[in-house]
């Protein structure tokens, strides 16, 4: 179950299943991509239920699968081949990705396999000292197919990435915080949401697109530039304002 509320600045989405850990199924994974894709706010704050942040897929769907693939190639409905599934949960990392909103994914208790995968996609991962991660597919056979393999070495160094997707090892949140795999630990990982939420929105926005603008250099400082000039254009009587303070 996804649960959605809009504080302020702030739309908060919480993964409360905490019976399951937080296990995510189809359907939650559906609602999950619209939670986040229909955000208005500035900042949208992911988290989890309970004492765990998401366990990732839920094991009792994932042992029901077809093995066989997505014929249709676009993840939609049909959740009965694992290939469909796994598109499924790509879909939601990928509008966590791609949003207008800024994701601020507050890590507290377990991240286990698409867990991880899902606080990957995010823009600001945060942990309590009580977060632990781990990709644990390999101890049964699969591996983090939630654009995990493309995101984790992105994140982490391709050696860190490896260890740690390769091992199943459960890491603590300052050895996370040592591979880059969050940017802070703090005891409330919501107050981080509110402080990025005090920014201009549109200034938020044209930093997380050209921050995650994956096309050659030349393009990218175009775009840089173009950006900067619409926001002097926006903002010139506040920037004049602060000049003189």
């Amino acid at each position: 179950m996804i649960r959605t509320r809009t504080d302020d600045r702030v739309r908060v989405v919480t993964i409360d299943r905490p019976a399951r850990r937080n296990a995510l199924r189809p359907e939650d994974l559906v609602a999950l991509r619209t939670a986040v894709a229909d955000a208005e706010t500035p900042v949208t704050y992911l988290h989890g239920a309970g004492d765990a942040f998401c366990a990732g897929a839920d094991l009792d769907v994932v042992a029901g699968l077809d093995g066989g693939g997505d014929v249709d190639g676009d993840g939609g409905d049909d959740t009965t081949t694992a290939a469909a599934f796994a598109r499924l949960g790509q879909r939601a990392a990928a509008a966590i990705a791609d949003a207008d909103t800024v994701v601020v994914c507050g890590v507290d208790g377990a991240a286990r396999g698409g867990g991880v995968e899902l606080a990957l996609a995010a823009d600001v991962r945060v942990a309590t000292p009580a977060a632990t991660f781990a990709e644990p597919g390999v101890e049964f056979g699969l591996f983090g197919t939630w654009g995990g393999t493309v995101r984790l070495p992105r994140v982490m160094r391709e050696g860190d990435a490896l260890d740690f997707a390769l091992s199943g090892r459960v890491i603590d949140a300052d050895a996370a915080l040592r591979t880059g795999l969050v940017s802070r630990v703090v005891d409330d990982p919501r107050a981080v949401a509110d402080e990025i939420a005090a920014g201009r929105p549109d200034a938020l926005r044209t930093v997380k697109r050209r921050v995650r603008d994956r096309r050659d250099d030349a393009t990218q400082e175009t775009a840089e530039a173009d950006a900067f000039a619409a926001l002097v254009r926006s903002h010139g009587d506040e920037i004049a304002a602060a000049r003189e303070e």
